[in-house]
């Protein structure tokens, strides 16, 4: 195994070819974009990624791009489908794209000798490479797969602004395999590229697509179960999520990772991924309450916040929002909850200011004329009343809360409680999930024992 092509080279796709080329393969992709072939043939990113920029101009020689899929599959090895498969009105999941890339896939194979390995790697649903992609490639090519050639459903777990970091070091490594010739290539694919050893799942093609929008779909509901316990311990004197959460984390049968009450999920896989896994349980005729109420839940979180910055908001008051994407290193707005509340808050009227490092053309695309942007965080704090910090992004890390919360009086709130060691005892600092010893939450709670 010396190449391969990678089919698709969005922010998935462009890594993933990348970090292949870096470990000298071979590697050529395709798109349908002529900008993004030029730019991936000139050196240059085609999107935007922590890394990527150095990573590309660093793999030159072993990287290539074009438009023609055929040729990219003739060239190589191993072909990775890493096209999109967006979301349907039911919830679903879309296979126009990758139908017509298995189209291509296949004719290529027809005048192809020897044997071939192609994988999935875009989400989809359970059925969807046994029933959608396999017949058109077995049709177009007029081989036998399993013998011809091998195919795989293997999905990256992978977010935007660490995906090189989540690509060379996964978690585990799902294969859903034809064969177990297909299966054996492509864990020694994986080997090759990755930087860990990770431990590999190898199953069925429909075990392994229900297995992905399992994962995804259980990582939102400890996502949204923090949020609760954050809401709760707002209104428990002295209540503090982060000390419940990391003590729940301590529980080997629940583990610490995202038990960290704040905003809640958003991007281009939590929200879909939750969705498609409960429009797929109801088509079996199952119940899917768990990731019904896990959305449902999900979509109160902003309407909580915007009521908390109402009730310290000063009549005519403004608002700075300090992050805008939905995590850390990301330009990525979809679904994104610092700027859902920034879009309910200047439509319940509030003036408000935003910033983002990464993202103030997509903010602009939402909000258009109907809030200010500004070009620093110290800018948007400026004139503010009320400063809210939505995203833990490193760049809010070195805001000075006490000069913000103390010397110049503005409320600070903290979603995230970046700041919540270095704020002194005077100063104006709030944080998401931690209650005050105030009578609006001490004169309930004593009511309720003293009944």
């Amino acid at each position: 195994m010396t190449s391969v092509s990678v089919i698709g080279l969005g922010k998935l796709g462009a890594c993933i070819a990348a970090c292949c080329a870096e470990k000298n393969l071979s590697v050529v992709g395709a798109d349908v974009s002529e900008r993004t072939v030029d730019l991936i043939n000139s050196g240059k990113p085609p999107i935007y990624e922590p890394g990527l920029a150095e990573l590309i101009d660093k793999t030159r020689a072993n990287l290539s791009a074009t438009t023609d899929v055929r040729n990219a599959v003739a060239m190589t090895d191993v072909t990775l489908i890493v096209v999109p498969t967006p979301s349907e009105e039911h919830g679903g999941f879309s296979l126009e794209a990758v139908a017509a890339c298995g189209r291509e896939i296949g004719q290529a194979l027809r005048d192809k000798p020897g044997y071939h390995l192609v994988v999935l790697t875009s989400t989809v649903l359970p059925g969807s490479t046994e029933f959608g992609l396999l017949p058109i490639l077995e049709r177009e090519s007029g081989k036998t797969c399993g013998e011809d050639f091998g195919l795989c459903y293997s999905p990256e777990f992978i977010a935007l602004g660490t995906v090189i970091r989540d690509f060379k070091n996964p978690d585990f490594i799902l294969i859903g395999e034809s064969d177990p010739e297909a299966g054996d290539q492509l864990e020694r694919f994986y080997r090759l590229v990755c930087d860990n050893e990770a431990p590999v799942a190898r199953m069925s093609w429909t075990n392994a697509e229900l297995t992905k929008i399992a994962v995804n779909t259980y990582v939102t509901m400890k996502i949204s179960f923090a949020n609760l316990l954050a809401a709760m311990c707002e209104e428990l004197p002295g209540g503090d999520v982060d000390a419940v959460t990391a003590a729940l984390g301590l529980d080997s049968r629940i583990g610490p990772r995202y038990l960290k009450g704040g905003l809640g999920y958003g991007g281009p896989c939590f929200p879909r991924d939750n969705r498609a896994l409960s429009y797929f349980a109801q088509l079996l005729g199952q119940p899917a309450l768990l990731a019904e109420a896990t959305d449902a839940y999900n979509q109160t979180i902003v309407d909580r916040l915007a009521k908390l910055v109402a009730r310290h908001l000063p009549s005519g008051g403004s608002v700075a929002i300090l992050g805008l994407t939905y995590k850390p290193g990301s330009d990525v707005v979809e679904e994104a909850q610092g700027l859902m509340l920034a879009e309910r808050l200047v439509s319940d009227g509030h003036r408000v200011t935003v910033f983002d490092p990464l993202a103030k053309e997509q903010a602009r695309s939402v909000l258009g004329g109907r809030a200010t942007y500004a070009t620093s965080a110290q800018a948007a704090i400026a004139d503010a009343d009320l400063v809210v910090i939505a995203n833990p992004d490193p760049a809010f890390s070195d805001i000075d809360v006490n000069d913000i919360g103390g010397r110049q009086q503005k409320l600070v709130l903290d979603i995230w409680r970046l700041h919540r060691k270095d704020a002194d005892k005077d100063v104006r600092y709030l944080g998401v999930g931690l209650g005050e010893r105030s009578d609006r939450v001490v004169r309930p709670l004593a009511k309720l024992w003293n009944r």
